[in-house]
């Protein structure tokens, strides 16, 4: 388990996975809720987003973890 407040959900987790130790450290410091948002955007941009589509194709988690990376640079990790 990553060291955070909470247990967090099994989407959550996987989308914990998909980051890189500071945008982990970010999200593990928000609320449980926003936690389980970010995550189901992530799985979102990885169903959605169709640029998405050739980094599935070489390498599914090079896709995660930039889907991952999208979602935390978007909900603003990277401006506090």
């Amino acid at each position: 388990m990553y060291e955070g407040e909470t247990m967090p959900t099994d989407a959550v987790t996987a989308f914990l996975g998909a980051l890189g130790p500071a945008h982990r450290q970010w999200v593990l410091g928000q609320p449980e809720g926003r936690q389980e948002e970010l995550a189901a955007a992530w799985r979102a941009e990885l169903r959605d987003d169709t640029d998405l589509d050739t980094y599935s194709e070489l390498s599914p988690p090079a896709a995660a973890d930039e889907a991952a990376r999208r979602v935390v640079e978007a909900a603003g990790a990277d401006r506090e």
